[in-house]
């Protein structure tokens, strides 16, 4: 009995953490929603006034279309080329727990730095585009990052680089866990490799992949830092997300009200994503099992 109340008593503070300072600023944030408040909160109730003067800004819907294409663009991209990256790791290539470091390191960095270290990269004037006219192509073009109509693909390169290698690792281990009489039958009837991974392999991995989906999901969401670093919101809010006006109407524009309306939009999306995969990956641990 004592080492359970031991054990009751050092999970106390993190159980006051979550309820204080997650649980208890989500509902502030719910309530201030309601209320006129600008620079500082007040109690003057509006109902869902905040709410409809959010979905009626015109650079609120812009925002949540850029963050649309982006999180289908990134979500696919890092899924993909971290797939690859696993297979091939898993086919015991030379050096393979160098190269498994060299693809996980980028996402040990900040999207700071990711974003200042791409915004560099894409500079016409000093990047990639003036380094290939050095070499002697005088023609050559790269300015998506001023291009209003391209700069949103430039922070899905950047932020694809970094996240692949998460997904990668996670479908590494799944790989890893893979029995190998499936190898070896795969052999036997002179399957090829290719055909058994997109057959028979990749497919059992559900709760890797359901595990990857939320955390791109979820990151792609609560983009900010990326597009703050390399494009801040532009050229003319080509670049803006949600996250963003948020900030801006929070610290920039004294909107309270306004930007806690967009937060709460923003958590309601992350939830009605994440619950259906979540969901649906406990049904698959539920089915492998059974079929175990």
């Amino acid at each position: 009995m004592s080492r359970r109340w031991a054990a009751h008593a050092a999970l106390l503070p993190l159980a006051l953490t979550v309820a204080v300072a997650y649980l208890g600023s989500m509902l502030w944030t719910v309530g201030v929603s309601f209320t006129s408040s600008r620079t500082f909160p007040n109690a003057n109730f509006v109902g869902w006034a905040q709410y409809e003067r959010l979905f009626d800004n015109e650079r609120w819907q812009l925002a949540w279309h850029n963050l649309a294409l982006y999180a289908l663009l990134f979500v696919v991209a890092s899924l993909l080329i971290g797939t690859l990256l696993a297979v091939a790791l898993d086919r015991q290539v030379r050096a393979a727990g160098l190269l498994r470091t060299v693809f996980l390191y980028p996402y040990a960095l900040s999207f700071v730095a990711t974003g200042l270290v791409w915004q560099w990269m894409m500079n016409p004037e000093a990047g990639l585009q003036q380094a290939v006219r050095g070499w002697g192509f005088e023609g050559f073009v790269f300015d998506w990052i001023v291009d209003p109509e391209r700069v949103l693909y430039t922070i899905v390169i950047a932020t694809t680089w970094q996240a692949a290698g998460l997904v990668m690792a996670l479908v590494l281990a799944g790989l890893r866990g893979v029995d190998a009489e499936i190898w070896q039958a795969a052999r036997l009837e002179g399957i090829p490799a290719w055909r058994t991974y997109a057959q028979v392999v990749l497919p059992t991995l559900g709760p890797s992949y359901a595990t990857a989906t939320v955390m791109l999901s979820a990151a792609a969401a609560k983009l900010f830092d990326a597009v703050v670093a390399m494009t801040q919101g532009g050229p003319g809010g080509a670049s803006d997300v949600p996250a963003t006006f948020v900030m801006d109407h929070l610290f920039g524009r004294a909107n309270i009200a306004l930007a806690s309306a967009g937060s709460v939009v923003m958590l309601v999306s992350v939830l009605a994503i994440a619950a259906p995969v979540l969901h649906a990956r406990r049904l698959l641990q539920r089915r492998s099992g059974v079929a175990a």
